[in-house]
């Protein structure tokens, strides 16, 4: 999420106050040569810099030179979200083709070497190589991560244990990172096993309370294994400066519409598991090992695999699960104002996921290059013709 002003008050003393539920969402995109459709170093084009005149925070380099991240403001509800991503990211791709370049938006690129990126020339990345060494030059994976505002930091703690059962759900219906380095991976979610070869990252244990959890955070940075908590990179975590709890687990989706339709589950589910924390109830707690166990098979097959409910103790196929999942919300969704944006899972239920769509363009041509052409076609898909209203509004003075 974009910038230090958070627009909300930080741990209001009533832990049962009902949290803002508010949205900010970040997305990492590759850039890419218009010919070939390998990825691109920004580096040298200016790029960032044009960004930044009209973006301002809103556009930040990445590890690798041929990534872009953006982050939306702190939006009230998944239409405003829509509207703040559909704007970013159109005058993202404007400014990419004033420069001879593409963006595109999935995970993993379809062909790419890691081993041909430039590192972005910045000290924050060069420290992060020194410290992960050949675990970050390889890390040329592109995330999305969504937070939403949750004020009380205990409530973000007993939210954040009962949502770890519903990350591999979620992760399900976002998997969009099939290929590596030209090869047909066999997962839906390479970017997932990529990402868990840093230390302190996949799902998190539970916590009994915040400052369990806060004593965790101080015991490493007293023992020298972390400097700040922003190097916890749990798939769930609270965010260590803003009053949101952060879902990292997605894969990016390619259409604007998957990225605000797995903004507005992640948002329901918060809403909902706090309607009954306030009740005094709650989501039964599982064990991480068990967790994880669900989060392979979403890597693994995705939309097409098996979950399993551990409840009944028994698989089930993952589309019929999220189903469940999306009747379990359903109750919380008119109030969040959400259920137009939300009703877009259905679609992917469908037509399958990013991964599926990449598997199926893949097959039918035989072409890595037209799999990297695909998704940005589909990044493109429903963005704004004309940004020259949004750039005018960012040149606007601000007034004192």
């Amino acid at each position: 999420m974009a910038g230090d002003d958070i627009g909300v008050s930080f741990d209001p003393a009533n832990p049962y106050e009902r949290p803002s539920f508010t949205l900010g969402i970040e997305e990492e995109y590759m850039v890419l040569d218009p010919t070939t459709y390998d990825l691109k170093s920004h580096v040298n084009l200016g790029l960032l810099s044009k960004g930044r005149v009209l973006l301002h925070e809103h556009i930040k380099p990445e590890m690798h030179g041929s990534m872009l991240e953006i982050g939306t403001g702190i939006c009230r509800n998944t239409t405003e979200a829509g509207f703040e991503v559909r704007k970013i990211r159109s005058i993202v791709a404007h400014l990419a083709k004033q420069n001879n370049i593409l963006i595109g938006a999935a995970s993993s690129h379809p062909f790419a070497r890691w081993q041909d990126q430039e590192i972005y020339p910045d000290e924050r990345y060069t420290v992060m190589v020194e410290d992960m060494q050949l675990l970050a030059r390889s890390l040329l994976i592109f995330g999305m991560h969504i937070h939403i505002g949750i004020e009380n930091r205990e409530t973000q703690i007993q939210l954040m244990n009962e949502m770890r059962y519903f990350m591999p759900h979620v992760l399900a219906i976002s998997t969009n990172s099939p290929f590596w380095e030209g090869v047909d991976s066999g997962l839906k979610s390479y970017r997932s096993k990529v990402f868990e070869r840093f230390p302190r990252t996949a799902l998190p244990d539970s916590f009994a309370s915040w400052r369990e959890y806060e004593s965790y955070v101080q015991l490493l940075i007293q023992t020298g294994c972390i400097d700040n908590p922003k190097r916890i990179w749990w798939d769930i975590r609270p965010h260590p400066h803003f009053p949101t709890l952060e879902v990292r687990i997605c894969d990016l989706p390619m259409r604007v519409e998957e990225t605000i339709a797995i903004a507005a589950l992640c948002q329901a589910i918060a809403a909902k598991l706090f309607s009954l924390y306030e009740k005094n109830l709650s989501f039964r707690h599982y064990r991480r090992s068990l967790l994880m166990e669900n989060k392979w098979r979403a890597v693994r097959y995705g939309l097409d695999g098996k979950l399993i409910d551990f409840g009944r103790q028994r698989e089930m196929s993952a589309r019929a699960l999220i189903l469940e999942l999306l009747a379990f919300v359903d109750d919380v969704v008119d109030d969040l104002g959400s259920r137009k944006d939300l009703e877009y899972v259905y679609n992917i239920l469908e037509n399958g996921s990013g991964a599926d769509r990449q598997l199926r363009v893949f097959r039918e041509t035989g072409s890595m290059q037209e799999v990297a052409k695909y998704i940005h076609t589909e990044s493109m898909t429903g963005l704004f013709d004309d940004v020259t209203p949004f750039i005018d509004e960012f040149r606007a003075p601000t007034a004192e």
